[in-house]
């Protein structure tokens, strides 16, 4: 065997399977591997690309049990969407891997070297909670761009996760987590079993199962989710009202608002609600998964495999009951507020609804029409705390099947599959919705009081109005047959090793559909706010061409050259090339290095969403009626200062592919037996990302993005009420900020990867020790073309922080079927939302214990978070869960005691 592969080996940065651990401990056979990152066959597993390695037996021998705790471990992974993302947001509860923080759409996941369906909601990127956990042997992280092999998305780098593929016997394990505190319980199970022995038989099956079951934890269950005053909103109970549109909230709790959840608005005329208690921060989930696999030696050269993997993960979220804004109640009916007569602006002609005055457009359902006065009304804003908060359910489901053959025929290696995935997200509504009908016609008929108590004639009527059901359904497919040849062209340079070529095709189908269920959407818009007749659809075809060669020009010298044709049938084609080298002057040192290029083909949801009205974020001025938070009618302040507005989203069909260049320098360093070192520098460049424009940057220059803004004439008024919108944008009562998905500008990112091994061996046991960091030197990004360049490094800026740095150390002992082992995990500490404030770094401390009696049983006990660190203290006010941290980057669940028992059999 090499040389060079020695040293390769002791990295955990290797590629191909070969931990570094294992390499002392098990003799390594000869043989050819194709690796991450590349289509080429080797004897030696390290190529020219910085690669990451984790062997699943050691990261479960540290409690971890779902994939998403594989991707917090990753210095490399700057997180910004998990499970938690789900509450209040719609997204499903996926969980995505972004790789050098440039976004989840430019990480690509395989699963065994091919690609999965990215998650039906959104259709950006995989769901990272449908890989088969159980299943999984190892997980090859490519810490580089791979356009020119893999096409779209490899962009920020590849996470291919890699299942057993020779199993035999069965194993079952069991596992049960504990918070300190209540709330986030966690039940584990799983189940595998394989007969046949490839090296003996010339076949296996082998199949394996998995289920995690997670508690919900609500916002009153930890104090640190109660730190600042957050989620506001003007619907309340009791309910606020105002005499002119756009005009001041009023409410007869004011100004002392001393509900529960109340808090005096900035005028003190109203009240504002805290919806934080209200809202889980922490999801309640259930994940079962499972993976059934064959292999077959047809002959000694050919090799034919098929699996089929089968995963559902369900999602449950609560949120604050449901909101009902901008109802017209008229002094004829009995709850009309008679102060309202005697407020600045009050008109005995004020008609929201235009000439007609008619309050309310669907037919009387439940009660006789009361001559009502069609003018001279107030909009009141009212929230439905009897039916209480909103649940919803998102159930995602992931299928593939895979065939695959694989060979030698005439001195080439070759490689086929076909393999079909399908995706699909379904949206429950589960508890707090309502028919928004029946609540309306309460509210305007004087049957619900929304300023006081009810009656038993209303409470029967909000809940009776109570309903649940399937809200809307996404559906994405990828059909795809890949091919791929190798061999040896002979030593060209007289470098001791011969020149090999690879060669492959690829054909993709994929197809999307997003759609609400009519029937139901239509009950419940008035609390949802979606569109019933939404639908978003499409389809394309992707062909693609590409060549690998890899030249040793010495013995010490080599260099890999690769590029990649894509045709796409919805925008055009692409052509991706990269050049890589690796350079080893001694056994105990290896450099390395690449450049290539890049691209990310827009979604089909990007092209083809739907178009539809949402609400801003909280905290926005009308830039004419409240410049720089000054209202220039104070009167109208609630309406127009540090409130929400309507924003117009959807997809774009004139897209262009995003583009990029990327760069990586390294050098692996072994000093001594046993340690490994290794540095490796990364540059990247993004141009043309798909995204919207900021609110916050739309919000901050009207000027330049004045024509993004809407209003509503007279008075230049942006409503919250997506009813006024009925019509469609053009509808004259309808303002709004348009936030529609475009090219903008885009990203630049450079920074560092450090890594480190060390194992000995001595009379009291086998210790380790690995650590991982990663250093970003700069990250700077454009809200828009040609705009300016703003720095993220340790900045909460855009869509949150960059981290300046991210370490994991961990270190292990075992001896005689005992082991034990403690890892530290370090984020550092940025620059607030409100630059007022520094977000804190954080260290967290994870430590286990375990004991195997028989070769055949292991028991492990654990805990989690040591020290018991709270999430840092953040003012962001960007997510639901705004009581004063950020559930995307710290886990709320605090010091948790582990336990799992594992039986082999």
């Amino acid at each position: 065997m090499h040389k060079q592969t020695k040293i390769a080996a002791a990295v955990l940065l290797t590629v191909g399977g070969f931990n570094a651990w294992a390499q002392q401990a098990e003799p390594q056979q000869i043989e050819r591997v194709t690796v991450t990152g590349s289509a080429i066959k080797r004897i030696d597993a390290e190529t020219s690309v910085p690669v990451t390695i984790i062997k699943m037996s050691e990261l479960k021998s540290q409690g971890v049990t779902s994939v998403e705790q594989i991707l917090g471990l990753l210095s490399s992974i700057q997180a910004t969407q998990n499970m938690a993302s789900a509450i209040g947001s719609g997204t499903g509860g996926v969980s995505y891997a972004d790789m050098r923080g440039i976004g989840p759409d430019k990480t690509l996941v395989l699963l065994n070297g091919q690609r999965i369906a990215n998650s039906a909601t959104g259709a950006s990127a995989p769901d990272m909670n449908m890989i088969p956990f159980s299943a999984i042997e190892r997980v090859e992280v490519l810490r580089d761009g791979a356009s020119s092999l893999y096409g779209t998305d490899a962009i920020g780098g590849v996470i291919n996760f890699i299942t057993k593929n020779n199993y035999t016997g069965g194993t079952i394990s069991l596992g049960y987590d504990a918070p300190e505190k209540a709330g986030g319980t966690t039940n584990s199970a799983s189940l595998g079993y394989g007969i046949g022995d490839l090296a003996k038989d010339g076949w296996n099956v082998f199949g394996t199962v998995s289920l995690k079951k997670r508690d919900f934890i609500n916002g009153d269950q930890r104090d640190f989710n109660k730190r600042i005053v957050g989620g506001l909103s003007n619907s309340t109970f009791p309910a606020n009202y105002q005499v002119t549109n756009g005009g001041a909230y009023y409410s007869p709790a004011a100004p002392a608002c001393n509900a529960d959840n109340l808090i005096p608005n900035a005028a003190s005329t109203g009240c504002r609600i805290v919806t934080p208690p209200f809202v889980s921060i922490s999801p309640r989930s259930e994940t079962v998964s499972g993976l059934l696999k064959g292999t077959f030696d047809a002959s000694p050269n050919l090799r034919l495999g098929a699996e089929a993997f089968y995963s559902k993960n369900s999602v449950e979220t609560k949120v604050a009951p449901v909101p009902y804004g901008g109802y017209w109640i008229n002094p004829g009916t009995t709850y009309f507020p008679t102060a309202a007569l005697t407020k600045p602006g009050y008109s005995p002609n004020f008609d929201p609804y235009g000439a007609d005055g008619e309050p309310f457009n669907n037919p009387t359902k439940q009660f006789p029409n009361p001559t009502l006065t069609q003018k001279g009304g107030v909009l009141v804003w009212w929230r439905d705390l009897i039916n209480g908060p909103r649940q919803d359910k998102s159930t995602g489901k992931q299928y593939r099947g895979l065939f695959t053959a694989e060979g030698n025929a005439a001195g080439w290696d070759y490689k086929a599959a076909l393999a079909y995935n399908h995706t699909q997200n379904d949206r429950f509504l589960t508890g707090g919705y309502a028919d928004g009908d029946v609540i309306g016609e309460g509210l305007i008929r004087g049957i619900i009081n929304p300023f006081g108590d009810q009656t038993p004639q209303s409470l029967e009527l909000i809940r009776s109005a109570a309903l649940t059901g399937l809200l809307s359904t996404s559906i994405g497919k990828v059909t795809s047959v890949t091919g791929s040849a190798g061999r040896e062209l002979g030593d060209w340079f007289g470098a001791t090793r011969p020149v090999q070529i690879a060669v492959g095709a690829e054909f993709r189908r994929e197809d999307y559909r997003d759609f609400n269920h009519h029937d139901f959407a239509v009950s419940v818009s008035a609390s949802t706010g979606v569109d019933p007749d939404a639908h978003s659809e499409g389809t394309r075809n992707v062909s693609a061409v590409y060549s690998e060669l890899n030249v040793p020009l010495t013995k010490d010298l080599e260099v890999t050259g690769s590029v990649r044709f894509d045709k796409y049938s919805d925008f055009g084609n692409t052509t991706n090339p990269k050049l890589s080298f690796r350079y080893q002057p001694a056994k105990e040192l290896l450099v390395r290095g690449s450049a290539s290029t890049g691209f990310r083909a827009p979604s089909l949801y990007e092209l083809n969403a739907s178009t539809g009205f949402t609400n801003t974020g909280s905290g926005y001025n009308n830039p004419l009626n409240c410049p720089n938070g000054v209202p220039k009618d104070p009167a109208t302040a609630g309406a127009n200062c540090d409130v929400q507005f309507q924003a117009y989203f959807g997809g774009n069909k004139d897209l262009k592919p995003e583009k990029s260049k990327s760069f990586t320098l390294g050098l692996v360093f072994e000093p001594m037996r046993g340690l490994s070192t290794s540095i490796d520098f990364w540059s990247i460049r993004v141009n043309d990302l798909i995204n919207s424009i900021p609110e916050e940057t739309l919000f901050s220059d009207y000027q330049t993005f004045q024509q993004y803004f809407h209003f509503v004439q007279p008075g230049n008024i942006l409503p919250l009420n997506t009813r006024a919108c009925a019509g469609g944008p053009t509808s004259p009562t309808c303002g709004y900020i348009d936030e529609r998905t475009q090219n903008l500008g885009g990203v630049k990112t450079s920074g560092i990867d450090l890594g480190m091994q060390y194992q000995l061996t001595t009379s009291v046991g086998r210790m380790g020790v690995e650590y991982q960091s990663t250093y970003v030197s700069k990250y700077e990004y454009q809200n828009y073309k040609n705009g300016p360049w703003n720095q993220n490094v340790g900045v909460y800026s855009g869509a949150g922080p960059v981290f300046k740095w991210q370490h994991h150390l961990a270190g292990s002992w075992s001896k005689d079927g005992w082991g034990a082992g403690l890892s530290v995990h370090y984020k550092s500490g940025y620059q607030d939302m409100n630059p007022g404030n520094t977000v804190k770094a954080y260290t967290t401390a994870d430590a286990y214990v375990s004991f195997s009696p028989f070769k055949a049983v292991s028991l492990l006990a654990g805990v989690r978070n040591l020290t018991n660190e709270k999430p840092p203290f953040s003012n962001q006010s960007a997510l639901f869960q705004g009581g004063g941290w950020d559930s995307r980057f710290y886990d709320p669940v605090g010091r948790t005691i582990y336990v799992r028992g594992t039986v082999d059999f």
